[in-house]
This record gives C-alpha cells, sequence and structure tokens, in this order.
C-alpha cells in the first residue's frame, strides 16, 4: 500500500515521502498514529500545495538555527562543581547543567538533548560541547568545568 509520511519515520523515510508499506503495518500503525495517509490522488494533489508551505517553514527554521550557531559558535561557557581530591568531579558535568550554563552566559535556550559530549566530563578542565541546532546545522561551545566556590 503506498502511503504518504506526516512526520519522519525511521526506517521508511522523512516528511513527504511517498513510500510503499505492507497494508497491515499502514493500516493499524502509520494511519492511526497520524504519521501517515494514504495515497490517493486527492491525498497527492492536497500534499503537492502543502508542500510549499513545509519547505518555506523549513528554510525559516534553517535561517534561524544558523543564527542561532553564528552567536553561540566558538563561545566558552563556565561550569562550576564540587571537586575532590587531585581535581576529580564528586559526580559529571551533564548536558544539563551544559544547557542551564548556557543560557546563564550567554543568554541562549538550548534544549539539553541537542548537547553531545564526547566523553564523561569528571574531571576539571576544558571540553568541547557540540550542539545539532537542525539538521546540518552543529555548534561548538567550550565548557570549562572549574571547582565550586564553597570549597
Amino acid at each position: 500500500m503506498k502511503v504518504i509520511l506526516k512526520e519522519a519515520v525511521g526506517g521508511l523515510g522523512k516528511m513527504g515521502d511517498v513510500v510503499n508499506v505492507a497494508d497491515g503495518y499502514a493500516r493499524n500503525y502509520l494511519v492511526p498514529k497520524g504519521l501517515a495517509v494514504v495515497a490517493t490522488p486527492g491525498a497527492l494533489k492536497e500534499w503537492e500545495q502543502k508542500r510549499a508551505t513545509i519547505a518555506k517553514r523549513e528554510a525559516a527554521e534553517r535561517a534561524e538555527a544558523e543564527a542561532l550557531a553564528a552567536q553561540i559558535n566558538d563561545k566558552e561557557v563556565t561550569v562550576e562543581a564540587k571537586v575532590g581530591e587531585e581535581g576529580k568531579l564528586y559526580g559529571s558535568v551533564t548536558s544539563k547543567e551544559i544547557a542551564a550554563a548556557i543560557l546563564e552566559q550567554l543568554k541562549v535556550e538550548i534544549d539539553r538533548k541537542k548537547i553531545e559530549v564526547g566523553q564523561s566530563i569528571k574531571e576539571v578542565g576544558t571540553y568541547p560541547a557540540h550542539i545539532r541546532l537542525y539538521p546540518g546545522v552543529d555548534a561548538t561551545v567550550k565548557v570549562n568545568v572549574v571547582a565550586s566556590k564553597e570549597e
């Protein structure tokens, strides 16, 4: 059965793709969950009209993400953490703490799920954090981990 995807579905395709799937998969999963519609001639015609609007919206989102990336790329944020002996942290610095530091210091709100740190941050030092703002638009922020002033 041919269906038009209303959202990106892993393993099938992205929004707007016309894909051929098993009848049961379409009837029992994709259509009831609102992920796809049956590809009738009327639905295909309607989708073509929506495609221009979607392309315009995606272009605006990409431009916004690129502006945000230019604003925060190669900047440095400082995260304070409790430190034990030899510069080792009691826990580790998480993406949630990095997102809070970016909001506080750079005045930019970033979803913590978009922040990727290569390894666990368990020592004092400077680490790169990659931020995926939009598909194909990334930024890198330096995270400087320092001992908290309480110690």
